[in-house]
């Protein structure tokens, strides 16, 4: 779970090397990934953040 000031640093952050190369790598870690975008001025509640990534979720599968 990643918290951003603005959307335009989610979308700076999403477009760098660093990022490019963490998503190339992520299928010898991980079988799907599950990303949500929640936009809100505080983090939510681990039981809510669940529930989000498991109804709404895009999900990239390896």
């Amino acid at each position: 779970m990643t918290l951003w000031n603005s959307e335009e640093e989610l979308k700076e952050f999403a477009r760098s090397d660093a990022h490019l190369q963490a998503m190339k790598d992520s299928g010898k870690i991980a079988r799907e990934i599950r990303t949500y975008t929640y936009d809100a001025d505080h983090l939510p509640k681990w039981s809510t953040a669940t529930q989000l990534l498991l109804h709404k979720a895009k999900i990239i599968r390896y």
